[in-house]
């Protein structure tokens, strides 16, 4: 049974991971709290059509099911859901790239070494709303930095989260964010592509 979801907004997180233990009726709570932001970010993330985006998800939140008596109530429940879904679209990322059907542009880290120190993107907001020619040049972006910007811009993510989601320092997540910047400039600007709107 699903519960409905007034009922389901009256709880908060913790309340409905502890209900969800006891009926399991409640986990569908988080699911709907969940299911319309990670379906975008697994497509985002692993370049997946809806169909498989929702096997994604689906074996995403069997898999939080499995362990949410072991969830850490002192973590965020966010990043810790993040992370699974991001370690299930990671998996299918990898299994479509090595049957050859992903056609990223390599970038060599060395590119970096030119570019200012000082680039920018757009706020999270103007990011939000960035067009489509500038939603390609992420697509070009190996996934390190593709993840890390957007988990930053697309998720308003902070560093801490990033972390959390990502299993790497919080220095890591700041100078993987700063060269994916420098990275997805480069490209924007080789493709003639304004970050102005």
């Amino acid at each position: 049974m699903v519960v409905p979801k007034e009922i389901c907004d009256r709880f908060s997180e913790l309340e409905i991971i502890q209900k969800s233990l006891s009926e399991v009726d409640y986990f569908s709570c988080l699911y709907e709290r969940y299911e319309a932001r990670l379906m975008r970010y697994i497509k985002r993330l692993a370049l997946v059509t809806d169909t498989e985006a929702e096997d994604i998800l689906q074996e995403s939140f069997i898999s939080i099911w499995k362990n949410l008596h072991a969830f850490d109530q002192s973590l965020k429940l966010s990043s810790w859901i993040y992370r699974i879904v991001h370690n299930q679209a990671l998996s299918a990322f990898r299994k479509k790239k090595s049957y050859g059907k992903d056609n990223k542009v390599a970038w060599d880290d060395s590119l970096n070494a030119n570019l200012p120190d000082d680039t920018t993107l757009t706020d999270a907001g103007e990011m939000q709303n960035i067009d489509l020619s500038l939603h390609e040049v992420l697509e070009q972006l190996p996934l390190p930095y593709k993840e890390v910007l957007m988990l930053k811009f697309l998720e308003n993510m902070g560093y801490e989260e990033i972390s959390d989601v990502l299993k790497i320092p919080e220095g890591t997540v700041a100078t993987r964010i700063n060269r994916a910047k420098k990275a997805f400039k480069h490209l924007a600007e080789a493709q003639h592509i304004s970050f102005e709107h």
